[in-house]
């Protein structure tokens, strides 16, 4: 397992991992992201360069230095599955997961909400980790349903749209200074996708836009392109 002195040096390494991400944080609020370098944070932090390589590979990762352990947390969850889960509600509780990790948090996460509309090129960096929360969601998707004709597609637009439901949920709370509880945001916008991925394919608003509510009752039969059409049809005559 470890000698004790393993387990101390261990256990210092979040501490400085946390230092480091406090520093960089300060300096982006004071001076701006393109204007802080590496060097500065290392230097506000009180370590050196290599101590900041060896915990981010770049100055971008220590603003999402939280994104690759919840990816593999993800992956553990849904390797975990049994053959008799509901597949749409596994995948709906692994992006459950995701909105945790910034509950944490909510300051740091609003924080770097504010940056990477800011910051182009963390916009880009935040795009890419978003794509690979949704080919981690796809993939698990495409092997439960392997045996079926449209289980790729199925998979893929499925993935996407828990994805966006997330995504949702989150930019909703982030903009509102991370105020109330975004878990219970989060279920809510989940739920639609997952009573629209149902047998009996009925398409109802999220709790927060009851006041505006679009049912669509259909055949299980009908292609999803007619029911979305089907809906905003109806939302473009309300």
């Amino acid at each position: 397992m470890g000698t004790a002195g393993s387990a101390s040096t261990n256990s210092t390494k979040p501490a400085m991992r946390d230092s480091l991400i406090a520093a960089a944080f300060q300096l982006f609020l004071e001076r701006g992201y393109e204007q802080t370098t590496v060097d500065d944070i290392v230097t506000l932090a009180g370590v050196g360069r290599r101590s900041f390589f060896r915990y981010f590979p770049s100055k971008e990762d220590v603003v999402f230095p939280d994104h690759e352990q919840c990816l593999a947390d993800m992956t553990r969850f849904l390797a975990a599955s049994a053959d008799s889960d509901d597949p749409m509600v596994r995948v709906c509780g692994a992006a459950r997961l995701v909105m945790r990790m910034y509950a944490e948090n909510p300051t740091f996460s609003v924080q770097r909400y504010r940056l990477t509309r800011e910051v182009t090129g963390l916009r880009t960096y935040e795009l890419s980790v978003v794509w690979r929360y949704e080919k981690t969601l796809g993939d698990y998707l495409r092997t439960r349903w392997a045996d079926r004709r449209d289980g790729t597609l199925r998979a893929n637009v499925a993935a996407a749209a828990v994805v966006a439901a997330h995504n949702h949920a989150l930019r909703h709370w982030l903009r509102s200074g991370g105020e109330g509880d975004p878990l219970a945001g989060v279920d809510s916008a989940l739920e639609f996708v997952r009573a629209t991925w149902s047998p009996d394919a009925v398409v109802a608003a999220p709790a927060e836009e009851a006041e505006d509510v679009v049912v669509v009752i259909t055949k299980r039969s009908t292609p999803m392109w007619r029911v979305v059409r089907e809906v905003e049809s109806s939302l473009g005559d309300s």
